[in-house]
């Protein structure tokens, strides 16, 4: 009986893992599933970022992916990314040039796959690893042109508690870019706009859980640290964002909603900025997410 019962359960995990089969139960920490061989997932995901402590910002990320499941253990994705920023009233050396009012256009793309070790619904724990390649030609926090070449190597854990009913996932990872800025004339006097190429290299640590608190419902927290590291100035920035997610999830589609908040921040700051315990440089104080995901 107690070997039916294993049995009985292990077969429970595995088909809710196929059912949610890397669906996002939370907004930015990735989970280790990956897709059943021959399925496909389309996801929509937009990133409104606000505040920078001075002036008037909100940045708008649109990333449309497409995944595919090319083995039980492989995944392939491609994405577009857009862009749209409104500024004003800022300036900041190197960073933030000028008022801008930049429409939702393309601004790069991305291809990545996905490899699963050890699964979550099989395993005592979950372990895959993330590899993507991006290019973009928009800088994302000025909008202005700015072409950088990336690549982001991340390890993710994943761990289901109570048949599943608490979700515990995080992600350690490494990205380097190679990024120019393009040329800008009508700058303000005396400001420094470097075009020279310049290699950036960053790091994340991201943990979060989730709880389904009824059928097809979890609320989540996430806590995010992001450091990055530039040539020229050494330690550029540090990061911590924390916050809560709601999901929904039924057998064709699911959706994820994340607020987080920076809670603390270092590195390069500019004067105007009215907390100097948070880096609003190429950060902002607040970030809301959607992201909505189409099994097919």
């Amino acid at each position: 009986m107690k070997k039916l019962g294993f049995c009985l359960l292990v077969t429970v995990l595995v088909q809710a893992s196929f059912a949610r089969a890397d669906e996002n139960l939370l907004g930015y920490v990735k989970g280790a599933e990956t897709l059943p061989k021959g399925s496909w997932e389309l996801y929509q995901i937009l990133t409104s970022r606000d505040n920078k402590g001075a002036g008037k910002y909100h940045a708008l990320d649109s990333k449309t992916e497409v995944e595919y499941g090319a083995t039980d253990s492989l995944s392939l994705s491609g994405s577009l990314q857009m862009l749209q920023v409104e500024m004003s009233g800022l300036s900041v050396d190197g960073y933030l040039p000028k008022d801008n009012n930049l429409s939702l256009r393309p601004s790069g793309v991305e291809a990545g796959l996905k490899y699963n070790f050890l699964s979550p619904a099989k395993d005592d724990i979950g372990l895959s690893s993330y590899l993507s390649f991006s290019y973009n030609w928009l800088d994302r926090h000025s909008g202005q042109n700015k072409d950088s070449y990336s690549m982001e190597l991340l390890f993710i854990a994943q761990k289901y508690f109570l048949e599943g009913e608490v979700v515990w996932s995080s992600n350690l990872g490494f990205e380097t870019t190679y990024a120019r800025r393009g040329d800008l004339n009508d700058l303000p006097p005396g400001f420094d706009w470097p075009v020279e190429p310049e290699v950036e290299i960053g790091f994340t640590a991201d943990t979060g859980v989730a709880y389904r608190f009824m059928p097809n419902w979890f609320v989540g927290a996430e806590a995010l640290f992001e450091s990055e590291y530039e040539t020229e100035v050494g330690t550029e920035r540090w990061t911590v964002f924390t916050g809560p997610s709601v999901h929904y999830g039924s057998e064709k589609w699911w959706a994820t909603l994340t607020w987080i908040q920076q809670v603390s921040g270092g590195g390069e700051k500019f004067d105007a900025q009215d907390d100097n315990n948070l880096h609003l440089i190429e950060k902002t104080k607040y970030e809301t997410r959607l992201k909505v995901g189409f099994n097919f």
